[in-house]
């Protein structure tokens, strides 16, 4: 499994940090994702992706390896990818309808939309302040069940 993020991006370290830094910052995230703490399967990709980038950089020479490749490729621009389809757009003409987010990765989607695709983000945005507003919205579609899709009529 080849990752292509930077290695000290991934262990949330400066690329000159000390070889200690990186090794606690390493264990801490290990124990943040390990598999027994959390069994999700982003926490297993973010784990495998870990464990890639300490294997890169865990040792000196590693290390001066892995800094030596990383001096000879080019600089990356940034860019931002939403990996998330955007929801389609609704008939009102009311701009901002109530519950749409205008924030984040999820911009013009709906709460219920975010609670079909992404549950675990709304968990995330109903203790975070960004998400004061939609708080009880948020909490009233995460403890009612999912509703099951309705099935399409022929004519």
């Amino acid at each position: 499994m080849a990752f292509d993020r930077d290695a000290y991006e991934v262990l949330q370290v400066h690329p000159k940090a000390h070889q200690l830094v990186i090794q606690a910052a390493y264990r801490v995230l290990a124990a943040l994702y390990h598999p027994d703490r959390d069994s999700s399967a982003a926490s297993t990709r973010k784990m495998a992706e870990l464990n890639d980038a300490y294997a890169k950089v865990r040792t000196v020479d590693r290390r001066e390896v892995y800094d030596k490749g990383r001096e000879r490729r080019p600089p990356e621009a940034a860019v931002v990818v939403t990996p998330y389809p955007r929801p389609q757009p609704s008939q009102s003409n009311s701009g901002t309808r109530s519950g749409e987010l205008d924030f984040g990765r999820y911009t013009g989607w709906t709460i219920s939309q975010i609670a079909i695709q992404d549950p675990d983000y709304l968990r995330w945005l109903a203790r975070h302040s960004s998400g004061i507003r939609f708080r009880a919205e948020i909490e009233r579609l995460l403890r009612e069940p999912p509703a099951p899709p309705t099935p399409h009529r022929r004519r």
